[in-house]
């Protein structure tokens, strides 16, 4: 269990003030914490002021030490920037000719230890920006720049997106605008490697926490399988689950495990809810039409680098000998593969929502934006 004072907000952004520059954008009693010197990513979030419930995992042993560490400075943070793919021909995480194995893995340090450049900021948003060489494990040479802008949503902007009545609920909601600009000579395409805008957040788990994921109904011959749960071993059936339209899946921080859908199979939208806290989640991406090549960040060298799956959702779990960085569970979206000539963008977009309230409240939310009640999403486990 997560100590008490832990949970709320105003305590995790004395703590992140602490030891880092913070960038707050407030609206009402929602409020963001956003961090440039960990790429701008939001650490945690409040629907009900300084006291309210803090919806970002943090990392705060480490962050407290001080001390740096290999393969990944894993500061936590409700919504980061990272690009794929992570394994196979066209990784940008191993180098070439290495073995796809732990000790060779690490992480950029352009989405790792080195800042990106705050441009603006105002009452309700944050723009940042960072420019990056690397090289792919196929030799090929990328040069690109990545903005990036958090917007802090109002109740209107929020009804507007989802439908939701907000009245009786407390709200904490914001977009983040993604781009990356190919600024190299060359053209991004399926031969030599291209890379994907992949976010991740890290929330706080409990024995209570259910993902929920809806999928597109149809034949596996013409859509695939509805579930990729392979990453790390296939998932036991007492911690996933799929019921009518939807995916249910553990989020209790004690079982290593990740699934992801297919962009045949995804919606744009997936969630959790936390039974304990009476906390809804909710994680908006449209889609783009038409698009299905998506990087495989699989640790192997692969015979579709451009089968990889659109939404993901990974729940942590102790590992072999014993250690865990959490508990923390995640939700994740990418774009498609970006095949850019040079000077053209792709944007990745994507809205994080927490509601909490009357349970009442939020049943109506979750069947409007999940399509399944509260009591369907307990019966799941």
């Amino acid at each position: 269990m997560i100590d008490d004072t832990l949970k709320q907000y105003s305590c995790n952004l004395n703590f992140l003030r602490k030891h880092v520059e913070v960038i707050e954008l407030t609206f009402g009693n929602s409020s963001i914490a956003i961090v440039p010197a960990w790429q701008g990513r939001v650490m945690t979030s409040t629907a009900m002021g300084p006291d309210g419930f803090s919806f970002g995992w943090i990392n705060r042993d480490l962050i407290a030490s001080g001390r740096s560490q290999p393969h990944i400075m894993p500061f936590g943070g409700e919504e980061r920037l990272w690009l794929g793919p992570e394994g196979g021909q066209f990784s940008i995480y191993f180098k070439k000719g290495d073995d796809f194995v732990y000790d060779n893995w690490q992480t950029p340090a352009f989405l790792d230890t080195l800042p990106f450049t705050t441009t603006s900021v105002n009452k309700n948003s944050a723009t940042f920006t960072r420019y990056a060489e690397t090289e792919n494990y196929s030799g090929t040479p990328l040069k690109f720049q990545i903005d990036r802008k958090v917007t802090l949503l109002s109740e209107e902007d929020l009804i507007k997106e989802t439908g939701i009545d907000l009245k009786g609920i407390s709200y904490v909601a914001y977009m983040s605008e993604n781009k990356l600009t190919n600024k190299g000579d060359r053209e991004w395409n399926k031969e030599t490697g291209m890379l994907s805008i992949w976010m991740l957040g890290m929330f706080i788990p409990s024995p209570e926490v259910t993902v929920v994921i809806p999928f597109k109904q149809g034949d596996e011959k013409d859509l695939g399988v509805v579930i990729n749960d392979s990453y790390f071993g296939k998932i036991s059936p007492d911690r996933l689950k799929i019921r009518g339209n939807n995916i249910y899946f553990r989020a209790d921080g004690k079982s290593r495990g990740k699934i992801g859908l297919s962009p045949l199979r995804a919606t744009g939208t997936m969630g959790s809810y936390d039974f304990e806290n009476r906390i809804l989640t909710l994680l908006i991406c449209k889609l783009p039409e038409g698009k299905t090549d998506y990087v495989n960040s699989a640790w192997q060298i692969q015979e579709d680098p451009y089968s990889g799956d659109v939404m993901n959702s990974y729940n942590d779990g102790p590992l072999e000998d014993g250690s865990q960085m959490g508990p923390f569970y995640e939700l994740e979206t990418s774009s498609p593969a970006a095949a850019l000539r040079p000077g053209e963008s792709i944007t990745h977009s994507q809205i994080t929502i927490h509601l909490t309230g009357d349970e009442k409240l939020l049943d109506r939310a979750a069947m409007l934006s999940l399509g399944v009640s509260l009591k369907e999403i307990r019966k799941a486990f």
